[in-house]
């Protein structure tokens, strides 16, 4: 069958071959239109292996010879109009391979799809008012860099549920979610892939619907009005999306038409056997309009906010998850995937110039450079997820206080990359499945132990330079693991001290919010100084965060024991007001009563009150002055002239398991 034009479709279509076409989803698909006054709809398919294409459904009784499609270009595009079909048909096409076998395969264009087991492709042209205009406008002249960012993840089959076990549908979910977001203190929610999934144990990361959101929870308008509901409440939403992958489900993207197609040729390249799935062809002109379009998509028709590309470390790396496997190397005999650098540094381009103030964000957890930077060896992306920090800081959490000592790099050897890109500091779903327990259940300590050292631990993560990210039900202490068949435990906050670490994480987002300090990171190291970092033996660490409109001191003791005398480095001549303390009855601790006031002593004067107060032996001869003398000297540890560079000091007794921040008094 030879190649027909079509001189409408010649610039979209070459542009498609070319690899430059991020809108193919215009043409690409089901379009409900008319040829001359007769309605209908006409479908679109890449298929270049094809030896032949049809378009079934219930109009023709899914007849695969039926609605033959044309082919009209070179490089595998086929079409078919098809008169008197209309919103809400149900379609496949039926794809002829070179050797004669007829493959029913979903459109991959297709903007809504069948709920699962179902596999069909649903004609749909979705059609919806918004009412975010001043959201929208807001978010063009915003740069997240320089905003306070607070994410939420959420698994919308997860969060809530009716008693029966049946799903929450979008809209009842966005009514719920945005009062709770709202009420919390947080700015943005986080999607795990609402792209269409046949497998619900996968979360939504093997997916095959990259132009339809799942209709588990209802129809396109619904997401609509999800989006559009949380917008109107001031809340940004992020999803989670899948560039890496996919899966190998007969109907869907694999072998499409008899051969590899959106997949890798390459046996080397084109598969991922750790998760059983299909690697895309990150050099193929056709699969990166695709991957491109898909993005552009759900900012354009979705008014999405944020993406959070997926498993990026697994496109840039050849030899990635085949260590001690065939790998094939680069052309200038690298590891690196050349192809995908250049696909992510295409998407977030064209993401920046279509959408500023949309952030795209990388799950990439290894120590590749400048992924926040653009051009040069820069691949473009707004903020990174840091990996780094979140193993480190979990591993020293998770160890019992005897051994933490040994592991205080863990709490400060991040700070060394802490500003070399714009970080997110993740505490995700990854975190909390797979028996690695959930956040509460990882810490020692018995079950008050608990609950004081997680208080710790999202103080800490808050004053940390970086962005957030805390996953549902870890902010009023889940103890199981996550488990995406079920709710998480709201039940627990009938019990008082879920529902005061509860309040806590309230309370520290409204802080976050509220003090510019801890999240104007732009500032890099003029926003950050360490007070105390190298107290090991304390299982404690201090740090300043520091901005034209203030200053926070922060105090963190990992210890279960009091930290007694805990002196830290600060300016000289500063003061500082006590703002918030984990240890608060309020939030379920012990009320420890800590100084409402701290003021900078210089060194040298804190130097002779501490050998003024340094104990003198116990086995001195009591009236004997000398023998006390040497004895005092002897058991006095000198004070330094600095501490963390400052010539001032402030001390402070801290409780057990505690976090307590002051803010610098200026008056």
């Amino acid at each position: 069958m030879g190649a027909k034009k079509k001189n409408e479709l010649d610039v979209p279509i070459y542009l498609f071959h070319q690899g430059s076409n991020a809108r193919s989803y215009e043409f690409l698909g089901a379009h409900i239109t008319k040829v001359g006054r007769v309605s209908g709809v006409v479908f679109r398919v890449w298929a270049p292996n094809a030896a032949a294409v049809a378009v079934c459904g219930g109009w023709n009784d899914w007849n695969a010879c039926a609605d033959p499609m044309e082919k009209v270009s070179d490089g595998g595009v086929w079409e078919r109009f098809v008169p008197n079909v209309g919103a809400g048909e149900l379609y496949k096409f039926a794809v002829t391979t070179k050797k004669g076998s007829v493959l029913l395969k979903a459109d991959p264009y297709a903007f809504h799809n069948e709920t699962r087991p179902a596999t069909a492709s649903i004609v749909y042209s979705p059609e919806y008012t918004w009412n975010d205009g001043a959201w929208m406008a807001a978010r063009r002249e915003t740069d997240m860099r320089a905003r306070p960012l607070n994410i939420y993840e959420v698994h919308l089959g997860a969060w809530r549920r009716y008693p029966g076990g049946s799903f929450f549908d979008y809209r009842k979910t966005a009514e719920e979610l945005s009062e709770y977001v709202l009420n919390m203190g947080y700015t943005h929610i986080e999607l795990m892939p609402v792209t269409e999934y046949p497998f619900d144990g996968s979360w939504g990361y093997q997916c095959l619907g990259y132009f339809a959101p799942t209709s588990r929870y209802g129809a396109p308008e619904d997401f609509m009005y999800f989006v559009d509901l949380m917008h109107q409440k001031g809340i940004g939403v992020i999803m989670d999306w899948v560039p890496a992958h996919f899966p190998k489900d007969s109907y869907g993207l694999a072998d499409f038409d008899g051969a590899p197609c959106y997949e890798y040729k390459n046996p080397l390249m084109g598969e991922r056997p750790e998760w059983g799935t299909k690697v895309f062809d990150f050099g193929r002109s056709e699969v990166r309009c695709f991957l491109i379009s898909s993005a552009m998509y759900w900012l354009e028709q979705y008014h999405i906010d944020g993406i959070r590309a997926d498993a990026v470390s697994s496109m840039l790396y050849r030899d990635y998850g085949r260590q001690g496997q065939n790998w094939e190397r680069n052309r200038f005999g690298g590891r690196e995937n050349l192809e995908a650098v250049s696909l992510l540094r295409s998407l977030n381009a064209a993401v920046a110039e279509s959408y500023p103030g949309v952030m795209m964000i990388a799950e990439e957890s290894t120590a590749w450079p400048e992924v926040t930077k653009s051009g040069g060896r820069g691949l473009g992306f707004t903020f990174k997820w840091n990996m780094g920090w979140m193993n480190d800081t979990l591993a020293y959490m998770s160890l019992d206080p005897v051994f933490r000592a040994y592991n205080h790099d863990k709490l400060t050897f991040g700070l060394v990359y802490a500003f070399s890109e714009s970080y997110i500091l993740p505490l995700s779903h990854d975190e909390v499945v797979h028996g690695k327990k959930s956040l509460i259940n990882k810490l020692p300590g018995n079950y008050e132990e608990k609950f004081d050292g997680i208080k710790t631990l999202f103080a800490y993560m808050t004053c940390y330079p970086g962005k957030k990210l805390l996953f549902m039900g870890q902010e009023f202490g889940q103890f199981i693991e996550w488990d995406e068949d079920r709710e998480i435990d709201w039940l627990l906050l009938q019990y008082e001290k879920h529902e005061k670490l509860q309040k806590f994480v309230r309370v520290l987002n409204r802080l976050y919010l509220t003090r510019k300090e801890l999240w104007n990171e732009p500032e890099g190291w003029n926003n950050f100084a360490w007070a105390s970092c190298d107290e090991a033996g304390r299982n404690a660490v201090a740090l300043r965060r520091t901005d034209s409109s203030g200053e926070l001191l922060c105090f963190f003791s990992f210890c279960p024991n009091p930290n007694l005398n805990f002196t830290v480095g600060v300016p000289e001549g500063s003061r500082w007001q006590l703002i918030l303390s984990s240890d608060d009855e309020q939030f379920g601790g012990e009320g420890a009563v800590l100084p409402a006031a701290l003021t900078a002593k210089p060194l040298s004067a804190a130097a002779a009150e501490a050998y003024a107060k340094a104990p003198a032996a116990n086995a001195a001869e009591p009236g004997t002055a000398a023998v006390a003398a040497e004895a005092t000297a002897a058991n006095f540890v000198p004070v330094p002239q600095e501490i963390c560079g400052q010539p001032a000091a402030v001390s402070i007794d801290l409780p057990p398991r505690c976090a307590v921040i002051y803010k610098r008094i200026y008056r």
